[in-house]
């Protein structure tokens, strides 16, 4: 009976580090939030580098990037990721936030600017390049 737990849990515990899944409904300063418009991809020619998406949630906005498992395994982690929600009316970064070296995924701070029209900026900063994408436009 042992075995039969064991082997379940390393199977689940693979299934999960293999899906390169974004949780992104796991947000720190919202419990619940909802994606609105669509995602948006930081791309190195044709190879993708990063998803972006802007989500809305507790009366505020929040941006997010991930960074694709594909791009690590083939470039590592020496790069910095940053992500804000911009709005059309200042263009100004809200809830600009920038990560650790290395780490992979990202939401920004709260925005206070449901009541504009925003997108959902992130980057994917390396020495040798700097990547990035914005969503659509969303009112």
């Amino acid at each position: 009976m042992r075995k039969i737990l064991a082997a379940g849990a390393v199977a689940a515990a693979a299934a999960t580090l293999l899906s390169g899944t974004a949780h992104a409904e796991s947000n720190q300063y919202c419990g619940s939030v909802t994606q609105i418009g669509s995602t948006a991809y930081a791309k190195n020619h044709d190879e993708t580098v990063a998803s972006v998406k802007q989500f809305k949630g507790c009366g505020k906005n929040f941006s997010y990037v991930y960074v694709w498992d594909s791009w690590i395994a083939d470039h590592g982690r020496d790069f910095i990721v940053r992500t804000h929600v911009t709005t059309t009316r200042d263009n100004n970064a809200h809830g600009y936030k920038a990560a650790p070296r290395g780490q992979r995924e990202l939401w920004s701070g709260p925005a206070d600017t449901v009541d504009q029209c925003t997108r959902a900026h992130g980057e994917v900063d390396g020495s040798s390049y700097f990547l990035f994408a914005d969503t659509s436009e969303r009112c």
